[in-house]
């Protein structure tokens, strides 16, 4: 049986080789102008390193001054995505994932209430679905509805091998959409913008493939939140080198309009997440300890003792992450009405 660390040292030559070639090739160059609005009025609002897997790497993000739309500059390019995604859902990651997603049941069912408070719908397509961890929950709220999903990645294959949606498209929505155009009566990108090159051409294409009087369900990351500027890099939903766009509510709100779609349903409270010191606390403990945990990325594994003393440190910390739970948790009580939900929900309907 192959054991983590056989994987690990699978991996490295081709991680090493990629390295050896240098990171810089995986930027594209610096925009001068927001790729929402086209203003030339940008600042830079965070430079941070990948928290999250210690690959290599330096990331900004800029802040447009006039709308607010907050976007990685320079953006990482088609290789760039590739490595730095590479390993993170799927391959070494994907344990780990599975785990994560089996722990969101109560915010799936949170967006499955959503959308049937106003439609009961025959076909249901979800766009960067991953594993489908979403729709098996959906399926179960809404036992009539077939639930297809969309993806990039073998992962939409691996959810129809698991049963959890009923056809599996592989590829990108924007070159797929028109085949099954009029198709469904839901499309929902559930973080998943924030992923794409060009969040605008990603809705068009959703809003062309709706029939009229279908809806588009849209979940982010709120980059209003104030856990956003208390907890800097630190900060799990900023999560670079992958979220190329955080986009603030009113710039969804008059991009969907300008699409023909009415919003109909909106929530800011009701998908916080209750996990932002905690897991900051994790990051910025775990980034200290880096050096001993083996990573595919690194020259070689760490020595037993470092890897011991990691262990021994992460153990001694538990008494400041029972505290950033409890912060949580208050958080979450005071709600998201004082601008501490990390997420938002909005449901638009196409009626032109």
């Amino acid at each position: 049986m192959t054991t983590r660390s056989d994987a690990i040292a699978e991996r490295r030559p081709a991680y090493l080789s990629d390295l050896a070639a240098g990171i810089d090739r995986y930027f594209e160059e610096r925009s001068d102008s927001c790729p929402w609005c086209d203003s030339r009025q940008l600042g830079v609002l965070l430079r941070t390193t990948d928290v999250m897997q210690h690959k290599p790497g330096v990331f900004v993000l800029e802040s447009c001054k006039k709308c607010g739309h907050i976007f990685q500059n320079p953006r990482l390019n088609d290789d760039g995505l590739e490595f730095y995604y590479r390993d993170f859902y799927d391959g070494l990651g994907e344990e780990n994932m599975n785990k994560i997603f089996a722990t969101k049941r109560a915010g799936h069912d949170g967006r499955t209430r959503m959308v049937a408070a106003r439609v009961k719908p025959k076909q249901w397509l979800d766009v960067g679905t991953g594993h489908g961890h979403f729709l098996a929950d959906a399926k179960r709220m809404l036992p009539d509805t077939e639930f297809d999903g969309l993806d990039r990645t073998d992962g939409v294959l691996i959810a129809q091998q698991k049963g959890r949606l009923r056809k599996a498209y592989q590829g990108g929505f924007v070159e797929l959409a028109p085949e099954f155009a009029g198709e469904y009566d839901v499309i929902s990108m559930y973080h998943y913008l924030e992923h794409t090159v060009d969040p605008k051409a990603e809705m068009a294409a959703a809003a062309a493939a709706l029939p009229t009087g279908g809806y588009l369900a849209i979940e982010l990351p709120d980059p209003e939140c104030a856990w956003a500027k208390l907890l800097g890099k630190w900060w799990i939903s900023w999560l670079q080198p992958q979220h190329l766009h955080m986009i603030p509510i009113a710039n969804l709100r008059s991009e969907l309009k300008s699409l023909g779609l009415t919003v109909v349903s909106e929530q800011r409270a009701e998908p916080h997440n209750g996990q932002d010191v905690v897991s900051a606390a994790v990051l910025a403990i775990n980034a200290g300890l880096i050096g001993g945990e083996d990573l595919a990325w690194r020259p070689a594994p760490p020595t037993r003792a470092r890897a011991l003393l990691r262990k021994i440190a992460f153990n001694a910390s538990v008494p400041v992450l029972a505290l950033a739970y409890l912060v949580d948790r208050v958080s979450a009580a005071v709600g998201g009405g004082r601008g501490l939900s990390n997420t938002y929900r909005v449901l638009a309907r196409k009626t032109s």
